[in-house]
Parts: C-alpha cells; sequence; structure tokens
C-alpha cells in the first residue's frame, strides 16, 4: 500500500486523484493539503504543510508554485519522495526542485499523461529527421482558468525537440515584431477557453508538405491515473531526479 499526502486537495485535480484512488486498492490518501477544506473529505486535512502531522510515503502535488518552498521543507525534513506535476516554475524554483532531489527522490513532469509523453518522443525523431528543413510551431488550449501560459507540456515538448535542434530559439508573441520566421525558431501559442481539458499539437511545416502530431485530453483522470502511477513508482526510490520516461522504462 502507498499512502499518499495529497497537495491541492481541494481542486480538480484533487477530486480528481481521489476519485482515481478509490478503484485502487494499492493507493490510500492519508492527508490532504490546501487553504479550502474539500467537501466530504476522509482523510487527515491541513492548510499547510506547516500545520500537518501524519505519515505517508509519498506527496503528490497538483497545487500552485507558492506551495513548493514549503512542500519541499516538509518532504526533505521527513525523508519524504515527492511527485511534482504543478506547473509554472520560475528557473529559482525549477532549481530548488533539483536541489531537493538530492536528497530526496523527486518525480517532476509538466503532463502525466503517457500519451503526451509518446508524443514528445515522436517529436523528437521528427525534429531528427526533418532537420531544419520544416519549420516548427506547437499550439496548446486548455481552459480558461489556467493560470500559466504556454502550458509546462508545451515546453515539455518544445525543450525535448530542442535536444535534437540544439540552437533553437522560443518564440511566443509574432505580433512583437515584423521579420522573416529564421530556421531556428520554435513557434509556441496558447489558446485559453471554456473548459478545454487539454489539446496539444506540434506542426512540422516544410515545402509543399505539413506533419501535424496532436494529443486531446478528454478528462483529468489521464493526469490522475499517470500521477498515482508516479507515487507507487517512487515509492523506496534513491534520492534523485525521475520523469514519465524513467516509469515507462521500468513498466517494459
Amino acid at each position: 500500500m502507498t499512502n499518499i499526502i495529497m497537495t491541492g486537495c481541494s481542486g480538480k485535480m484533487g477530486a480528481s486523484i481521489a476519485a482515481a484512488a478509490a478503484l485502487r486498492d494499492d493507493i490510500s490518501i492519508t492527508a490532504g493539503v490546501d487553504l479550502v477544506k474539500p467537501q466530504n473529505a476522509d482523510f487527515i486535512y491541513a492548510k499547510s504543510f506547516e500545520e500537518l502531522e501524519c505519515e505517508a510515503d509519498v506527496i503528490v502535488d497538483f497545487s500552485n508554485p507558492a506551495v513548493l518552498d514549503s512542500m519541499l521543507g516538509y518532504a526533505i525534513k521527513n525523508k519524504m519522495p515527492v511527485v511534482i506535476c504543478t506547473t509554472g516554475y520560475n528557473e529559482d524554483q525549477k532549481q530548488k526542485i533539483h536541489d531537493a532531489a538530492k536528497e530526496i527522490p523527486v518525480f517532476y513532469s509538466g503532463n502525466m499523461s503517457l500519451g503526451i509523453n509518446l508524443i514528445i518522443e515522436l517529436a523528437k525523431k521528427a525534429a531528427a529527421v526533418f532537420g531544419d528543413g520544416f519549420d516548427i510551431e506547437i499550439v496548446e488550449q486548455h481552459h480558461n482558468q489556467k493560470l500559466d501560459a504556454p502550458s509546462g507540456t508545451a515546453l515539455m515538448i518544445a525543450d525535448a525537440i530542442s535536444t535534437v535542434r540544439t540552437d533553437s530559439e522560443y518564440v511566443y508573441d509574432r505580433h512583437a515584431y515584423r521579420r522573416k520566421r529564421d530556421k531556428k525558431e520554435i513557434g509556441i501559442h496558447s489558446i485559453r477557453g471554456g473548459n478545454i481539458v487539454g489539446e496539444h499539437e506540434v506542426i512540422f511545416a516544410g515545402q509543399d508538405e505539413v506533419l501535424t502530431i496532436s494529443h486531446s485530453a478528454r478528462s483529468k483522470t489521464v493526469f490522475a491515473v499517470g500521477a498515482l502511477n508516479a507515487a507507487v513508482f517512487l515509492k523506496n526510490k534513491e534520492p534523485g531526479m525521475y520523469n514519465m520516461s524513467d516509469l515507462l522504462k521500468e513498466t517494459d
């Protein structure tokens, strides 16, 4: 049994994780941390990690970048692994995550979907095959309540492509200047509206042909299931940084 502390327990993802965990016999939600107590919670609740006192195996975080310091402090103090699914971190916060991984196991991914991680591998392959003969554009769509733009997933895709096209330059706002598109550019575009769960499209545009790789998430369940699988995977691991690629290798 893997006992979980859920950060962001009153949010939509918190509800999805609780629902997904209820269908499994290898996972239990022991406690939740959030500013607001979720209705009908059957676990220990605390407004912050400073108020939390409980024993668990792994922290699963779908919350807000502002929670990072207290969460990592609690995790390091209690030698507890943490699955970080929150996006929107700045560079200093990302460095804190990597520093924490020297003391505890950290699973860090901007997207917990198996399909998205397959897209990343396909995009890298396409970039390697096409070289600079194809222009690359990434378009992401999310609901109108999402705070960060571009999405962490769009940046994951761009970063993966950049390991192949190492001279890449990210462009977010084309109307800010007038010039021809440079071959080094990766355009990244954000759309916010309605209750779109998550749509990502990678466009490779060449002379007289276009290749499009796309993924559509129809519910938040896919992310909840991925996060829970990551929690089970991370339990009893040695300190270090882990991601979806590590999980997939173990399940091959």
